[in-house]
């Protein structure tokens, strides 16, 4: 019987490094997911009268008033979901870029959300010429939707391996918002 030995991983040829196996396109993936989700808790918020109008048709309204104008009144909506989801998608890629130790972290995503939501309110919405003046509720409603932004941008992307066994490795001593996932 003859054994095969093999070279180590990061020796062999076929096997790509941890930053070339697609977690960009993947975060990319949950960041159009991730824009979904969002947009479902929008509505809810948009309904109850927490949020006048979505940040989404905020930008495209005056970035693109012209374009946006030309789209039928009926199909704006969906114009609207569109460059959420890709905005979304464009976040994800971000968040797959962060180094693996980072982007491993149980707090990672909501914290990444909270950023992302900051970056609007901060730099982008005054960019832009984007009036600013939210009543708590509007603003909770936000930072709420963007938390929600970050959990599924973060989330594993195999679901049998959502949650780390217990005593497992070093992370076994921190709580559980700090440990790595799996």
């Amino acid at each position: 019987m003859t054994q095969t030995l093999q070279a180590p991983s990061h020796l062999r040829e076929d096997v790509r490094p941890e930053r070339e196996r697609k977690p960009i396109v993947r975060a990319a993936a949950r960041g159009a997911i991730a824009s979904m989700a969002m947009s479902g808790l929008r509505q809810l918020t948009t309904a109850l009268g927490m949020v006048p109008s979505t940040p989404p048709e905020s930008v495209i309204e005056r970035t693109a008033p012209t374009a946006f104008h030309n789209v039928p009144a009926e199909r704006r909506p969906a114009v609207v979901e569109a460059v959420h989801w890709l905005y979304g998608a464009g976040g994800g890629a971000f968040f797959g870029c962060l180094p693996r130790a980072v982007r491993r972290r149980r707090w990672a995503g909501p914290v990444y959300g909270v950023l992302a939501w900051a970056a609007f309110e901060v730099a982008i919405a005054p960019a832009l010429g984007l009036p600013r003046r939210h009543g708590k509720a509007e603003r909770l409603a936000l930072l709420a939707d963007h938390v929600l932004y970050g959990m599924v941008v973060a989330a594993s992307p195999w679901p049998h391996e959502d949650r780390p066994a217990k005593g497992r490795g070093q992370d076994a001593a921190l709580p559980p918002w700090a440990q790595e996932r799996p």
